[in-house]
């Protein structure tokens, strides 16, 4: 099934079930009234749900049309967003680009930072910055939504305890990342709000897309409207969801509706750094990495990093070619104060 959280004047939204063509959904509030509620009680509240999609599949129940530019991001804040970097060609390039060797614990240990979950954007919203200096990056990405996680929790336990999908766009300050990350205690202003999919999707939605821990599909990046990734987000990630989880809940219980994301998606190409789209390469999901490969090739970057005015668009398309989690597509703007 599918659901989204559509704007409603309040901080949390409210729950909708949307239909698979994302072109219709039905109020779920009297099952859930959010989804965070919803994921607070999930035995009990999907199989509900679950029953209502179904009705809403064959028209049984009333509807609306369904907007994107209506929705904001399924979880409009949540209590834990823990970002992974399981493509390791993504980190290998973008530690590259600031001189920094990669140690060979990265191939084994997985990356994660804890980012901030108290004001995600919604996936139609601007990018607000106040400078264009900080070098404003977006990064696509999957995510996957949680259930109760014990601290400790197996492999396996984390592979039972995934309830959702859905695509982010990881805005990063690549300006402010070196000097921040100087200072030894991680990203703090270099990794302002993220914004998440229209829709979360359960794991079922993807078919044989699922094998439980990785997403086997493109994800597509458009940047000022042309083809910048089509990278293949079940190639080349080091660490599955499981994986990554479990390393987060090693040391602490997760709780229902923490964000686990995947890193930025990242491909080599035999062997060696990609090559861009119009190369009849698979590109990139953020601008950092296609800086680098300028580096490499030319001694120098020349793209420059976002700029106001300048647009993306993240969406995953299955194999019919329709969309599953529907367009995170932002504009960046100046950021001009409250």
């Amino acid at each position: 099934m599918k659901l989204a959280t559509l704007k409603d004047g309040s901080r949390d939204g409210k729950l909708v079930i949307v239909n698979r063509e994302l072109t219709r959904c039905t109020e779920a509030t009297h099952i859930a009234p959010t989804l965070q509620a919803a994921l607070d009680n999930w035995e009990k509240v999907a199989p509900k749900l679950e029953v209502l999609a179904e009705s809403l599949s064959h028209d049984a129940v009333p509807s609306l049309r369904f907007h994107e530019h209506d929705a904001m991001s399924p979880l409009p804040r949540a209590y834990q967003w823990a970002d992974g970097s399981a493509y390791v060609n993504h980190v290998e390039l973008v530690r590259k680009a600031r001189n920094a060797e990669m140690p060979a614990s990265f191939w084994t240990d997985p990356l994660m930072y804890q980012g901030g979950s108290d004001s995600f954007l919604a996936p139609r919203d601007p990018i607000l910055m106040g400078d264009e200096a900080w070098g404003i990056d977006m990064e696509g990405e999957i995510a996957v939504i949680t259930g109760d996680v014990p601290m400790g929790a197996t492999v396996e336990q984390a592979r039972d305890a995934i309830r959702m999908i859905m695509l982010v766009n990881d805005v990063s300050l690549r300006g402010l990342i070196p000097a921040e990350l100087g200072k030894g205690f991680g990203f703090f202003q270099s990794k302002p709000s993220s914004a998440f999919s229209p829709v979360a999707v359960t794991p079922d939605e993807l078919g044989d897309a699922w094998d439980g821990g990785k997403v086997s599909l493109p994800l597509r990046v458009d940047y000022n409207g042309e083809a910048f990734g089509r990278a293949e987000a079940g190639v080349d990630m080091t660490f599955d969801f499981p994986t990554l989880i479990a390393h987060a809940a090693k040391t602490r219980p997760l709780g229902a509706g923490a964000i686990i994301g995947s890193g930025t998606v990242s491909n080599k190409l035999e062997g060696g750094p990609g090559k861009p789209v119009s190369e009849g390469g698979v590109g990139y999901s953020c601008i950092a990495e296609i800086r680098m490969i300028e580096t490499i090739n030319d001694g120098e970057p020349k793209t420059p990093f976002m700029k106001f005015g300048d647009t993306v668009r993240i969406e995953m398309m299955d194999q019919s070619g329709h969309s599953i989690f529907g367009a995170i597509e932002q504009a960046v703007e100046k950021y001009e104060g409250a």
